[in-house]
């Protein structure tokens, strides 16, 4: 069977005007895969799937891209999904394939990423017997997925899948992981066409916000007099930048984000105060706990973002919280004014009424509460030893690379640590899902992985990776792959040749007991990248830093590993320690 480019308008139309073929599961899955539209699979074989790779060798609309291990497979059709707000697919075998993808479903499950991963079984006589290569793939994700189908017969594979992607990208988005065993990705049966239509009657995700709601809400917000708006990811999801950014132009309100809602509104407008949480801004957090009207849109209060939740309590406010998901409203925090919604529609509606209603903010009560954030934000509490010119200072690559890109089309990724954190604190990412990152998980060795994925959906784009000598080590095969799809991205690796969050950590809650969290057998990164196939680089003076940038950048079709030898003992600050309140905060060493 050849499923080329001529047949991917018939893959995707309904059965009615199609004589029937016979099709094995695989090929019936590569047609749904076209219909969906599906541009990029990241996968590696294995016996399990090898019916599923010789349909893909038939077909020339998917492009296949061979990583290096099963993990770096989803991380990067995650990183595709977050960049294109499109479902990103990958691939994987039966038994330890589904196991290394384990990490990169759950990244994405805790981020709500649209993903469907298509693993390999064994044939369905054998499960359950333990035969080789054989696990669980149901049960072992079922904790880390938004939903998990077995296809246990062959006529099952259109319909499955089209409820796969439908589950992955509407409601609160998710990873959904379909498991195929051998025998049926081989098996025929009659194909007239891809479901044009799903119908599931145990799922039906809110979308259209209670009328009502949103009216007490915004009675409640025009009659703050400390005011604040708190947004998460799921203005990212929810494609809702626009209707943030036409919100707080109506009303004049302050705006934060937290980690993973980075670029929702621009961070170069003066009404953004910076992100918030453990190492948010010093006025981010004290008008978080101080604020008597909180509008938070698409985020989940998690034990990052407010701290101690008695804390927190201790100030009264009124909280309205849109959000898709029911469950994550009054999870953590008891909120006043649920909204179940998508942020989209909410924000829409909250915006027409505000326009037809004669009601306005209380221009002095907003002048007295911005007076007091200004004052908060004069402390400066981003500030860092800028004139030093003995040793690379980690803030000044991610200042230096903001202003040479501020104008660019970019993209920035990141890994799992302190190089995170200064990305978030120092990069002003002014327009959405330019900022690619782990948030609820946390996982180390994203980076390069989201780099390649985010490269091959946005060739044109300049991509950066952002990490540290720690995490780009647990993926760094994935070189290779660079190579081999000619996705040239540039690596920064702030490298202080320690586990820098673990570190400071050590040096602050363990009275400076670094156990085990130096690292003193590192690789010549350099030599490293030039065994791949790349370009690297080696900086150790702060002169250096905008030269080496710059030279980069214009090896516009080369992979460039830079290897920034950074202040091995710089803390992220502001930092609020686990079991603290947002505002009992360490600004500095002054504060140690």
């Amino acid at each position: 069977m050849e499923i080329s480019k001529p047949e991917l308008k018939s893959a995707a139309g309904s059965g009615a005007d199609q004589a029937p073929q016979e099709l094995r599961g695989a090929e019936i899955l590569v047609k749904a895969l076209q219909a969906e539209g599906v541009k990029h699979v990241w996968g590696y074989p294995g016996g399990a799937v090898l019916h599923i790779y010789d349909a893909l060798y038939k077909q020339d609309t998917i492009q296949h891209v061979l990583v290096r291990h099963e993990q770096a497979a989803v991380h990067a059709a995650d990183g595709y999904a977050r960049a294109t707000g499109d479902v990103g697919v990958a691939l994987v075998t039966s038994g330890p394939g589904v196991t290394n993808a384990l990490t990169g479903i759950a990244t994405a499950y805790m981020d709500s990423i649209p993903l469907v991963i298509v693993t390999g079984q064994v044939p369905t006589a054998a499960i359950g017997m333990d035969a080789f290569q054989e696990c669980d793939a149901v049960g072992i994700t079922r904790p880390v997925v938004k939903h998990n189908f077995l296809v246990k017969d062959v006529r099952q594979m259109a319909e499955v899948m089209k409820k796969a992607f439908h589950i992955a990208r509407t409601g609160r988005p998710g990873p959904v992981v379909v498991d195929i065993p051998k025998d049926v990705s081989f098996n025929k049966t009659a194909w007239t066409g891809y479901p044009d239509k799903v119908a599931m009657r145990s799922y039906n995700p809110v979308k259209k916000g209670h009328g009502g709601q949103i009216r007490k809400a915004l009675q409640l917000l025009l009659s703050a007099k400390r005011p604040y708006i708190y947004t998460g990811g799921g203005v990212l999801m929810s494609n809702a930048a626009g209707e943030l950014r036409a919100l707080v132009d109506l009303l004049n309100y302050p705006v934060t984000h937290t980690l993973m809602g980075l670029g929702a509104f621009p961070a170069t407008d003066r009404r953004f105060l910076g992100m918030l949480g453990m190492h948010g801004t010093l006025e981010a957090n004290t008008t978080m706990q101080n604020c008597d009207v909180l509008l938070a849109v698409g985020a989940r209060f998690d034990d990052r973002v407010i701290g101690n939740t008695r804390h927190f309590a201790q100030n009264e406010r009124k909280i309205i919280h849109i959000d898709i998901d029911p469950s994550s409203i009054s999870k953590r925090v008891r909120v006043d004014i649920p909204i179940v919604g998508d942020v989209k529609d909410v924000l829409t509606e909250m915006i027409g009424m505000i326009r037809e209603s004669a009601a306005r903010p209380d221009q002095q009560a907003l002048a007295d509460w911005w007076k007091a954030i200004e004052g908060w934000r004069g402390r400066d509490c981003l500030k860092y030893d800028r004139a030093n010119k003995d040793v690379i200072k980690p803030q000044y690559v991610i200042e230096t690379l903001w202003n040479m890109t501020r104008d660019a089309d970019a993209y920035i990724t990141s890994d799992v640590g302190q190089h995170q954190m200064w990305a978030a604190q120092y990069y002003k990412f002014d327009q959405p899902r330019r900022w690619i990152n782990s948030g609820g998980l946390g996982t180390m060795g994203v980076g390069v992985p989201y780099a390649m994925g985010i490269k091959l959906a946005r060739p044109d784009s300049e991509v950066f990776c952002v990490t540290g000598e720690g995490s780009v080590q647990m993926c760094i095969q994935e070189l290779s792959t660079c190579l081999q799809y000619s996705t040239p991205i540039k690596i920064l690796a702030l490298n202080n040749r320690y586990l820098g969050m673990v570190r400071q950590w050590q040096e602050i809650e363990y009275s400076g007991r670094y156990s085990h969290s130096y690292m003193d057998a590192l690789p010549n990164f350099v030599k490293l990248a030039e065994a791949y196939g790349h370009v690297g680089m080696l900086i150790e003076r702060p002169q250096d830093v905008e030269p080496a940038l710059r030279e980069a950048r214009k090896l516009k079709d080369r992979t460039v590993f830079m290897d920034f030898r950074t202040d091995p003992t710089e803390n992220v600050f502001p930092m609020v320690q686990a079991g603290k309140g947002l505002t009992e905060m360490l600004l500095g060493a002054e504060d140690l």
